[in-house]
């Protein structure tokens, strides 16, 4: 699998990663968004991952309060991974707590995903109580006390990530990523200037929700009622509302004639689109909550689109999001 280096830290991750939302066992205020896989279906997915190339993996504090990172370590272990052949990026969450909290916090990170180490901590919002200073600083001391590599942000404007970047400079870190929701019917992030700042102060991107909640597998669009048997708010999403699939129909059809030539699914076209269309610059982290999922997200990482293919997309994509 492809592997890029992760903003200026001279980290090598995989085009593809796996996003470990899903790991959290139903725990927590945010865990019942998706199924929650059992304890040997999990390990079986992060088997999958691990052989189809993917070396590293999104988990975070708020997912199940450390569930999700305590299920990936129990799979990595049970799997015999060793805690250098992999890379693990976690998050802490800032919601009504100040940076005295990072340090902490970072020794339960530690507690539940020991022996693997943290390669990049990231601040999950940018949503804060204490200053975005202090914060960094935060996260700069633990890069210095060599427990983590690399320092990132998540759901960053472009101005906000760009403040985090010069306070990490004074100490002579780079700011690694900025992890924000990107896919093919929610572009914002290049509206907002957020992935061009990124490449200015060299950054880079991890997308999450690539798939849009599963708008973008082409599912939903062949059986609509599928939607009401989905569990948590998921299915209360807009964009799984009739006239949002009747806006985005146009672009799963062209996925799907895509995938029917290259014998790939929808899924995988729209992930490799997003890979190919900002190779180098944008890593990008599917979930999978079945083994076939992981499956797919590693072919998808290995079907490389013509550069027409990629216009088509992209053209259809920007004509949907002109039409919102």
């Amino acid at each position: 699998m492809r592997t890029y280096q992760l903003g200026r830290t001279g980290i090598e991750l995989t085009c593809i990663g796996l996003g470990c939302w899903q790991f959290a066992g139903g725990r927590g205020i945010v865990s019942g968004y998706w199924e929650s896989p059992d304890k040997g279906t999990t390990t079986e997915i992060v088997r999958i991952a691990l052989d189809g190339g993917v070396n590293w993996f999104d988990t975070a504090e708020v997912y199940g309060k450390g569930a999700s990172e305590t299920a990936l370590r129990d799979s990595l272990s049970e799997l015999g991974v060793q805690p250098d052949d992999v890379h693990i990026a976690t998050k802490w969450f800032p919601f009504l707590r100040g940076s005295s909290s990072v340090q902490k916090s970072f020794e339960e990170r530690e507690r539940h995903l020991s022996p693997y180490p943290v390669t990049l901590h990231q601040v999950h919002f940018p949503r804060r109580f204490g200053s975005l200073e202090r914060q960094m600083h935060a996260f700069a001391d633990l890069v210095d006390q060599g427990r983590i590599r690399a320092v990132g942000v998540s759901n960053f404007s472009a101005h906000q990530m760009e403040r985090a970047a010069t306070i990490l400079d004074k100490r002579g870190i780079a700011l690694a990523a900025n992890q924000v929701r990107y896919n093919l019917i929610d572009r914002s992030a290049e509206r907002n200037d957020t992935l061009m700042v990124a490449r200015d102060i060299g950054a880079t991107v991890i997308a999450y929700s690539p798939l849009a909640q599963g708008v973008l597998t082409g599912k939903f669009h062949d059986n609509p009622a599928l939607v009401r048997h989905k569990r948590g708010p998921r299915r209360h999403l807009a964009a799984f509302k009739r006239p949002a699939m009747e806006r985005t129909k146009p672009l799963i059809d062209v996925l799907k004639e895509i995938g029917r030539r290259r014998g790939a699914t929808c899924a995988e076209v729209a992930l490799s689109w997003t890979v190919s269309r900002h190779a180098g610059h944008m890593l990008v982290i599917p979930g999978a909550t079945k083994p076939a999922q992981a499956e797919q997200n590693c072919r998808a990482a290995h079907l490389v689109l013509a550069a027409e293919e990629v216009e088509r997309i992209d053209h259809v994509s920007l004509q949907i999001e002109g039409n919102r």
